[in-house]
């Protein structure tokens, strides 16, 4: 039976993108992201929960945050949990995990000094070229096929 990895973040922008140009015009993008959760403890004070993610976008994704992502900004993600394990200098066995980006979109307005998409919400996944705008109905009153 195959296995499914598939992530799903919303979250902030802790920072810039720091993008890459490598050789044979590949681009990649890395980028940390802030998952925060709120709850009540027993005695009922709310405490917050923050969980920082690093991101990993390829080619065209990357270029596409290089462009229109920056600090603060609002993201919806979807990817897969990716880890790389190496040896440091003293020999010592590391890991990292990370979120390789297969779409992601973008969420709430803009921050000051952000590019401009054509329309304010858009989305953007590795197949298409550039980001695309969040498709809306034509008329409110359009029929679905839904059963509810």
């Amino acid at each position: 039976m195959a296995g499914v990895n598939k992530v799903i973040l919303v979250g902030n922008l802790g920072a810039d993108p720091e993008v890459k140009h490598l050789e044979g015009d590949k681009v990649v993008a890395n980028l940390r992201l802030a998952t925060t959760e709120a709850y009540k403890d027993r005695n009922g004070n709310r405490v917050e929960n923050t969980e920082w993610h690093d991101l990993e976008l390829w080619d065209g994704q990357a270029k596409i945050a290089e462009q229109y992502l920056k600090k603060g900004m609002q993201l919806y993600v979807e990817g897969k949990i990716k880890s790389d394990s190496w040896q440091d200098e003293q020999g010592n066995n590391r890991k990292r995990v990370k979120i390789r980006v297969i779409n992601f979109t973008m969420l709430g307005g803009r921050p000051e000094g952000a590019g401009s998409p054509s329309q304010g919400t858009s989305a953007y996944s590795g197949n298409s070229p550039k980001p695309a705008a969040v498709p809306v109905m034509d008329s409110p009153g359009e029929e679905d096929d839904l059963p509810f």
